[in-house]
């Protein structure tokens, strides 16, 4: 018989226990994350002591990642291992588990009473319509949650220097999730999440605004949106959908202010989300400060395992409307021999939870790094399709290439561009692996210097690593918090 229990002590952990010899290796094994056990037993019992936490990229030990693990006890099925005792459901303070034969199910720390709609009924009626005064406070949210950064990332920084006394919350899906030294995480869904994000006097937020938020009279949302469009979105997306655009429009209107990194997109996001009569703020992204000012890459390289000296490309490709997983356009093993480079795979934040970690010699799957702007910073090189990233790798001057087989699928039936990629492209556009690892081993530096210049001029003005201050200088100027004393 193999036993399963839940335990706290010294943090949550799953403890796995049988008779005989002990087995060589105990795992859990998740899409973004894995656990070693550790094993003792001398022959007649064994005992396995999984923490249900793991550190990554050097950061800190956190709380295992939401999602589904398999539990792996090495050989087994050959030795007559039974599966263990189902264990129910159980709060274990950080996050909450249950263990179904081999399966492993963790979850976000919230009371499951909170689950039903009825749960999250009962807290949007106690929070987000309370009548009480706002607290000094920024509520942050990047990516739905999923972590914390890009431009709500690099406004907290530089509000941290000017306005150390405000209180900072930060939403996650998870305790999975690290946030900025000095915030608070709060879990989405949670009764805390309620209270900050109907308590603060500031949101600031990278997308979309969910579970039904209504903005409080006096209440300021600053939406940083999250890249320059290349393709199309909100009210431009091919086809007439009504339902759409009175989603759009409900969702704009929960702003006050629109964050641009240029003009180009500030006429774009104004046009496509209706925002017309408010303002727009074109003051470059704050998440590109570090880029623009050149910032030291080591200890980000060696974090993630690249020895000094190493060739390393970023392969960061954008979504697709028809999947929920990462293009396969690319073998990242193959692309990392042929170039003789470390090859960090980028997917996007939406294919973090339904995918899962890329492996090979030489391949460091990064969808799950919580700061893009520090693997832009590490790159030498970035292969991308139709991702907003290329306007933000564009501020280094460093080499990038368009991998793009399915241009006339994306263009024609999925999105839509607002120009031509192919026509301005500061880079090699190719169509297949081959014609990539080609392209990479010649030098067209000269050859696009000028497209790159022209792509810089339009896309990077503002780009000058002072972003972040000129958008924390307007908050304040504004008013829409005070740095220095607390909100009645």
């Amino acid at each position: 018989m193999t036993h399963a229990l839940f335990t706290t002590d010294g943090g949550p952990a799953l403890v796995v226990s049988g008779e005989g010899e002990r087995p060589a290796a105990v795992e859990l094994v998740g899409p973004r994350a894995r656990v070693v056990a550790t094993l003792t037993g001398r022959g007649k019992t064994w005992r396995a002591v999984l923490p249900l936490r793991a550190a990554r990229w050097g950061g800190p030990e956190l709380p295992l990642p939401s999602g589904v693990y398999d539990l792996r006890v090495a050989d087994a099925q050959s030795r007559g291992i039974p599966s263990p005792d189902a264990v129910p459901l159980t709060q274990l303070g950080t996050l909450r588990a249950e263990l179904d034969a081999w399966t492993l199910r963790v979850g976000p720390p919230i009371d499951p009473a909170y689950d039903s709609g009825e749960g999250q009924d009962a807290l949007e009626r106690r929070y987000a319509t309370r009548p009480s005064g706002f607290e000094n406070a920024v509520f942050f949210e990047s990516f739905y949650g999923r972590n914390a950064s890009c431009n709500p990332l690099a406004i907290d920084r530089e509000l941290v220097r000017r306005a150390p006394g405000v209180t900072r919350y930060w939403s996650v899906v998870d305790l999975s999730v690290a946030v900025p030294e000095g915030a608070v995480a709060v879990v989405e869904g949670s009764p805390e999440w309620w209270r900050a994000r109907g308590a603060a006097r500031l949101l600031v937020v990278n997308d979309w605004l969910r579970r039904r938020f209504v903005r409080r009279k006096g209440q300021v949302v600053l939406q940083t949106w999250h890249g320059t469009p290349l393709k199309r979105l909100a009210l431009h997306r091919p086809g007439f959908d009504p339902r759409r655009m009175v989603a759009v429009i409900r969702e704009s209107r929960r702003w006050n202010v629109l964050l641009a990194q240029n003009p180009y997109a500030a006429t774009i996001l104004g046009k496509a989300y209706a925002f017309l009569s408010r303002p727009i703020w074109v003051e470059g992204y704050p998440r590109n400060d570090l880029l623009a000012r050149g910032a030291d890459a080591s200890a980000t390289r060696a974090a993630l395992g690249i020895r000094p000296g190493e060739r390393v490309l970023l392969y960061a490709p954008t979504w697709r409307d028809d999947r929920d997983e990462i293009v396969d356009f690319v073998d990242p093993a193959t692309l990392a021999a042929a170039a003789d480079a470390v090859v960090l795979v980028r997917g996007h934040s939406r294919t973090l939870l339904p995918g899962r970690d890329a492996e090979g010699p030489r391949v460091v799957d990064v969808t799950g790094f919580p700061d893009t702007s520090q693997l832009l910073l590490s790159a030498d090189a970035l292969i991308t399709d139709y991702s907003s990233v290329m306007f933000d790798f564009s501020v280094t001057g460093k080499p990038m290439y368009f991998l793009v087989p399915d241009m006339e699928h994306f263009r024609g039936e999925l999105r839509g561009f607002y120009f031509d990629l192919a026509a301005h492209a500061p880079g090699p556009v190719v169509r297949s692996q081959r014609e990539l690892v080609a392209a990479l081993a010649r030098d067209d530096t000269e050859a696009y210097a000028q497209k790159y210049a022209t792509w810089r001029a339009k896309f990077n003005s503002r780009d000058d690593g002072n972003a972040a201050e000129r958008v924390v200088s307007r908050i304040l100027d504004q008013g829409f918090i005070d740095p220095a004393a607390p909100l009645a």
